[in-house]
This record gives structure tokens, sequence and C-alpha cells, in this order.
């Protein structure tokens, strides 16, 4: 298990390529998941844990690797199953979300798998709200899941999601019968995420349409396009994970496309690493921001609507 993610500095070359490669795992079930290993920095035997006072009910322990104390999460426990046993027998996955680092106590880890973002599809209709899906997809003939992280992580640790007071005395105004471009597009797949975004940009003062994920985002823009109402748009806000059509790739469809290429684009991401840069400058975004903080987010989306105003 050691040496299943050597490598995994040179796997940067499949972003921009619309693939990902999933590490995929199990908990108490029989059910197979998988997250993506972009965001893994680790995977390892787990540790002695180390319970504290007043620790989350989801939170497994602390433990203490290589000079860091981090929150174990029982992955098992916080999607509603059966809370995983004899820890000291099974894997953490040591991972990085939002700027911060936590291990996800899982039963077994399995390999990693080189797959398409096309073949990383919705959760399926009727799932409910409920669920910590983010995405479906089929290896070897089995379901694998795709868990809501950030879902998972806001349970345990919600985020603050206000925009400061000086931020908002800085907010636009917008005059009645104006033609300023008023609406933002916000696309992610993560429901939590999506609302959050959608929060802040609202409490700026601007419109808000959400979408699912990249071709569904696609979708909405040239439909705005062949309606004549895309002048309404004020910028793109995008996460870069994403089923069916991640957000490096939406970029790139948008600038090619002569009814889009205008639009102003805001790549956003919990995955870290220079790589993100690299690749926004490459597909040809013009901004990128980790997520989620909500006064960088609101000043993001100001200084872009000011910067095409220039």
């Amino acid at each position: 298990m050691s040496g299943i993610l050597d490598t995994v500095n040179q796997r940067t070359q499949l972003v921009g390529q619309n693939r990902l490669e999933l590490l995929t795992f199990r908990l108490m079930r029989k059910q197979r998941y998988g997250i993506n290993v972009f965001k893994v920095k680790e995977v390892l035997q787990c540790p002695k844990l180390t319970s504290m006072p007043n620790l989350h009910p989801l939170v497994k322990g602390v433990a203490h690797i290589r000079g860091q104390t981090i929150s174990v999460i029982d992955m098992s426990l916080a999607t509603g199953g059966m809370p995983i046993t004899d820890p000291e027998n099974r894997f953490i996955i040591i991972s990085e979300f939002n700027r911060s680092t936590q291990g996800f106590l899982v039963g077994s880890v399995e390999r990693i798998v080189n797959m398409h973002w096309e073949a990383i599809l919705p959760p399926p209709e009727g799932t409910g709200s409920s669920n910590y899906l983010t995405a479906v997809t089929e290896i070897e003939g089995e379901l694998v899941e795709i868990l809501d992280v950030e879902k998972i992580l806001n349970q345990i640790s919600p985020v603050n999601e206000e925009i400061s007071e000086e931020l908002l005395a800085n907010k636009p105004v917008f005059e009645e019968g104006s033609s300023e471009p008023t609406t933002v597009l916000v696309a992610d797949d993560s429901s939590v995420a999506r609302r959050q975004v959608k929060r802040a940009v609202e409490t700026i003062g601007y419109n808000v349409v959400l979408a699912h994920d990249g071709r569904d985002a696609l979708d909405k823009l040239q439909g705005m396009a062949a309606e004549g109402t895309i002048n309404d748009l004020a910028l793109v806000i995008s996460d870069i994970e994403m089923p069916e059509m991640d957000g490096y790739t939406l970029t790139t469809e948008i600038k090619k496309d002569p009814n889009l290429k205008d639009l102003h684009v805001v790549l956003h991401s919990s995955l870290s690493g220079v790589f993100n840069e690299a690749m926004v400058q490459r597909v040809g975004a013009d901004a990128f921001i980790p997520k989620f903080d909500p006064d960088e987010l609101g000043e993001a989306v100001m200084n872009a609507v000011k910067g095409q105003e220039n």
C-alpha cells in the first residue's frame, strides 16, 4: 500500500484532458467507493488514534502523522453506515480539501483506476438530497460511488459562509433599467459547494443560475446564447472536478465557442498545487481561486466585473 501513490506527482498530465484517476476503497459493506487521487496526500495503515474531549461523533480520534496532528473521520459512520471496527487493522486516506488536511478511516483500499470524466455520471434520480453521493461510475461491471466529501466535512466543521461587512460596503449597486450584466452562472457537482457559492454571490447583489456539472453548464450557456440573453451574464464560476465534463474542458469549450468566448471564467477548486495555476492559463480561464472563502469569492466576482468594465 505504501507505493500506491508513489507516482502521484507524475499524474498531473491527466489534468486538462477531461480525465482523472480514482483511488477505490471499501468501508464496512461490499459497496465500492472512489476518491480523486489529486485529493489524496497519502494512504497508510491506521496509526494509533487518540481520543480527545468533545470530539465530533463522526471523528474516530486524532493521529500524529509526520509532525502534524490530524482528525480521523469514520467514513462509514459519516455516510450512515456502521462504525468501522478494529481501526488498527484498517487504513486511513490522508486528504486535503479547502486548505485543511484530514484523515478518512476506511475498511480497505484497493487500487488506482484511470477514468474519463465522461464516465463519471451524476447520481441517479431519486437518490434524494440527504445522500452523500456526488457522482457514480462503473468499474468492471461494479457500481462505484463517489462521495461528496465537502458535504461530510461541512457536517463536522461548517465553514463560515458570511461575507464581511467591509466587503459588503463596496458591493455594486445596480440602477433600475441598467444594462449591466447581473447574473452569474455557478457550476459545481457538490450540493454544499453550490449552496455556499450561490449564497456568497447573491449576497453581493447578483442573480445566480446553477449548473450541476460541466456539461449542464455548457448546455445552459449555449441555450442563453441561442435565446439572446448571454449578455445578461456577468461571469461563470466553475468547479474543476465535475462529472461528464470537468472545469478545464468546460473553459476550453467556452473559449472556442464564438458566442461564448468573451465570457469571464473563474475556476475554483478544493484541489491545491501549482498545476492548477498552470492549467488555468493553458485553458484560457481568467482567474483561479481556492474554495471556499466567502470574502475571497465575493472579491473575485467584483474584481472580475470591474475588470470587464475597464
